[in-house]
């Protein structure tokens, strides 16, 4: 589920999109200079790209987030990729949209990796 205020937003940035492409039909039909119609392309793609961007930013930056606090729980400070894991938490904060799907990808793989770790371990341990 998205937060309210981010709807609130998407739906306000989508409206004003709706209204320039609205914009841009009436443009055609009246046969305006495409100098103008390009620039309200212009202004709708980049409208639509920032809505774009706030929505992914939102949903990969919030499942990155839950995925480093699961790896960080599950390592007690001295797994194998304690330090990755300390690397990622430092990182988080100043990470660019386009660095996310990277790094989910990283922490997924340190989650199996720390998975299989823990798992051995606790057969030490039984035995």
């Amino acid at each position: 589920m998205l937060p309210k205020e981010l709807t609130g937003d998407l739906t306000k940035r989508l409206s004003t999109i709706k209204g320039q492409i609205e914009g841009i039909i009436n443009m055609l039909q009246e046969g305006k200079d495409p100098d103008q119609i390009l620039n309200q392309f212009k202004a709708a793609d980049q409208g639509l790209q920032k809505a774009h961007f706030l929505l992914l930013d939102e949903v990969f930056r919030k499942s990155l987030a839950l995925k480093l606090v699961k790896v960080m729980n599950a390592c007690p400070g001295n797994c194998p990729d304690a330090q990755k894991i300390e690397i990622l938490k430092e990182q988080f904060p100043l990470l660019q949209d386009s660095e996310l799907t990277h790094k989910i990808k990283e922490i997924n793989e340190i989650g199996e990796r720390l998975a299989r770790y823990n798992e051995e371990n606790s057969k030490k341990s039984e035995k």
